[in-house]
């Protein structure tokens, strides 16, 4: 059997089409894009601003229940969806998250589907792209010496160098810099202090990119990031330091999306890419905006399960795109429900009815969540060679009796024509109507949004606040902060903060450590249990398999 970089080489070495002609599909000329190469192009700001005038089409959101190591697929039916729509006569258009270099390299892999539902140029777009990843980590590190030379040149803007809030970053899990001192070696070098960094992917810079409607709004959103506090504890921002145009500059041509096609030819955004567990984990407004109005259909996902993807698409992204969503898809595996129901990985290739069952609570959670935001919603079983027909039957009835329709798929094996079904539950869905309704209002209290986010999308019974977050709120209070929105940042394993805790348990607290405040993306992220803004490398990364030879060819990228 070939692997997903296999199929995506031969593709990309026969039929790829150039990317003029992938934009000719949806009525855009060569003076619309800014090609990067023969198969990636960006979008012209001025050919944005023409198609933002344009009438929307339908918006449907993928989404998933919680990852295990037996795999969900979110991306591969997102392509394949999309593939089958077009498939069966309506016109879809894809938007979808950058892959970053983290994953990549470590355990989770590339982001650009699998199989025969794949983005291509696959390699390109797992790794450097067209430099979107790396105009963030040079913006946020410029940002971040701006503050360190002010501080070293007099510090005129009486900035603590013990709540300097400002990260560096870098693209790639490197536990070993989570925890830093910076300044060491003299008076010409700096003034030293401890300091730490995050992944690029959950930079503000990166959300912020992700918000923007246009490059005013980048600028002022950049602006208004708080980087820092005085020794009186007053909030230092951008403009204070008067840098948010040089730093509005290193993003401009990163704010545009980018144009790529999948290997049957469809349409795709591949623009922004918020992790979800850590940031708000949605491509960006101007990628969405650009598929919904390019096609009938337009066709995103949020990053992880439901519970943090889908409900900050929810109650983040949507408001900030102006159009909610018209049908919701859940995506789940026989394998993982069964995993959600005890059964160790090595057995999963077993049937096994009772397990499949029990396991089942985790997708009707997620079923109950998204059908909370009073939005149509579909449940895509995306098919392996070991499901057996006893179980695909069952979890069907499973979800039939919860009043979701679950359309087994076999994207994956055999593309477009395996998502046929899909496509049509799904064009069911979006000819019902949605009657959006938001999980919580901006204006309630913060602890008031953080509790209905636990009790109602997660499940629990209460949330506990650690004397940090307590800190936290009170300074939220004093710089009347509490009307942004809410990032939860939790492990995306389990609908708890305890990565080992599986299913749909009840009658559990979520810890809150600590609440920082993103004044400049609008919302607050609150860090629970034990989430990490910079992850690690597991033990056997996946960069152990990868290798290129003496002409180029990659092999061991999935």
């Amino acid at each position: 059997m070939k692997s997903d970089i296999e199929i995506a080489q031969e593709v990309e070495h026969t039929t790829m089409a150039p990317i003029d002609q992938i934009a000719a599909k949806m009525n855009l000329t060569a003076d619309d894009l800014e090609n990067y190469g023969k198969y990636k192009a960006k979008l012209t700001f001025e050919a944005i601003q023409e198609i933002k005038q344009r009438p929307q089409g339908k918006l449907v959101l993928v989404t998933s229940i919680n990852p295990t190591p037996a795999g969900e697929g979110k991306s591969t039916v997102s392509v394949g969806l999309a593939d089958a729509l077009n498939r069966i006569g309506t016109k879809a258009v894809i938007a979808l998250r950058e892959p970053s270099l983290g994953p990549v390299m470590g355990m989770k892999g590339g982001a650009t589907g699998g199989g025969k539902a794949q983005l291509i140029p696959m390699e390109d777009i797992n790794l450097h792209f067209t430099g979107d990843m790396h105009a963030l980590t040079t913006a946020n590190d410029t940002l971040a010496a701006l503050i360190d030379n002010h501080i070293q040149q007099g510090n005129e803007l009486n900035i603590d160098p013990r709540r300097v809030t400002w990260k560096r970053v870098l693209d790639i899990n490197d536990r070993s810099l989570r925890q830093v001192v910076t300044g060491l070696g003299g008076v010409t070098s700096g003034v030293p202090r401890q300091a730490g960094f995050d992944i690029t992917v959950a930079s503000e810079l990166m959300a912020i990119l992700c918000l923007a409607e246009n490059i005013t709004d980048l600028k002022k959103r950049i602006a208004k990031i708080t980087i820092g506090y005085t020794y009186t504890k007053k909030p230092i921002t951008v403009a204070d330091l008067k840098v948010q145009g040089a730093i509005t500059m290193l993003l401009r041509d990163a704010l545009k999306p980018n144009l790529v096609q999948t290997l049957e030819k469809t349409p795709a955004f591949v623009h922004g890419g918020p992790f979800a567990n850590i940031a708000h984990g949605c491509n960006s407004v101007l990628a969405t905006k650009m598929a919904l109005g390019l096609g009938d259909v337009a066709i995103t996902e949020a990053g992880f399960g439901a519970d943090l993807g889908g409900e900050k698409f929810m109650d983040i992204a949507a408001p900030n795109i102006g159009h909610t969503p018209d049908a919701t898809v859940i995506v789940a595996t026989i394998r993982a429900l069964k995993y959600n129901g005890g059964v160790a990985v090595k057995d999963l290739t077993t049937e096994n009815l009772a397990a499949l069952e029990a396991g089942f609570g985790n997708l009707k959670k997620h079923i109950q969540n998204m059908k909370r935001y009073n939005v149509p919603v579909v449940v895509a079983i995306n098919a392996f060679i070991t499901d057996t027909p006893a179980e695909i039957k069952l979890l069907q009835k499973l979800c039939q009796d919860f009043g979701v329709a679950a359309i087994n798929t076999e994207i994956w094996e055999k593309g477009s024509a395996g998502g046929e079904a899909l496509a049509k539950a799904v064009n069911e869905a979006l000819a019902q109507p949605a009657d959006f309704q938001p999980l919580y209002d901006k204006t309630e209290p913060v602890t008031t949004k953080i509790e209905k986010i636990v009790q109602t999308i997660y499940g629990g019974k209460s949330v506990i606040f650690s004397a940090k977050a307590k800190k936290d709120l009170k300074t939220i209070a004093e710089n009347d902060w509490n009307d942004l929105a809410i990032c939860m940042a939790k492990t995306q394993y389990s609908l708890t903060d305890d990565q080992h805790v599986l299913g749909a348990p009840t009658d559990f607290s979520i810890h809150v450590r600590e609440i920082i405040p993103k004044t400049g993306s609008g919302f607050l992220v609150v860090l629970t249990g034990n989430v990490l803004t910079m992850p690690g490398l597991p033990k056997k990364p996946a960069a152990l398999n990868m290798d290129v030879d003496e002409n180029g060819v990659i092999s061991g990228l999935f």
